[in-house]
């Protein structure tokens, strides 16, 4: 098992910046790679990044390409969403999700989930 806790959610205003964490633990070793996913009231999950665990290469959505940086620290155990630029449709509920297999765009892929923390970007 792997268990997932996010942190650094928060209120900001539009255009402000927030840096989300990711921290794993458990079987760590099992973990290819990692990803964000959001969900905003009313709406269906919607992938948001990925990483993958040992070469760190990423995916984005293309609503935060340019605006968005995941990232990992292995020796920690951690991953983390930079998020700049922020625009009230990024409201919403973040959740870190761990992947043994290919770290997709899909959230049915990814095998362990976090409890999720609350975005609120303001206009």
């Amino acid at each position: 098992q792997v268990q997932l806790v996010e942190s650094g959610g928060g209120l900001v205003q539009a255009g402000g910046s927030l840096r989300l964490s990711c921290a794993a633990s458990g079987r760590t070793f099992s973990i290819y790679a990692m990803g964000w996913f959001r969900q905003a009231p009313g709406k269906e999950l919607e992938f948001v990044s990925a990483i993958t665990w040992s070469a760190g290469n990423t995916l984005y959505a293309d609503s935060v390409k340019g605006r968005f940086t995941i990232s990992r620290d292995n020796a920690k155990n951690t991953m983390y969403l930079q998020m700049n630029s922020l625009k009230p449709e990024d409201t919403g509920v973040y959740y870190c999700a761990a992947d043994r297999n290919s770290g997709s765009r899909s959230y049915k892929e990814y095998d362990y989930w976090g409890q999720g923390t609350q975005v609120t970007v303001s206009s």
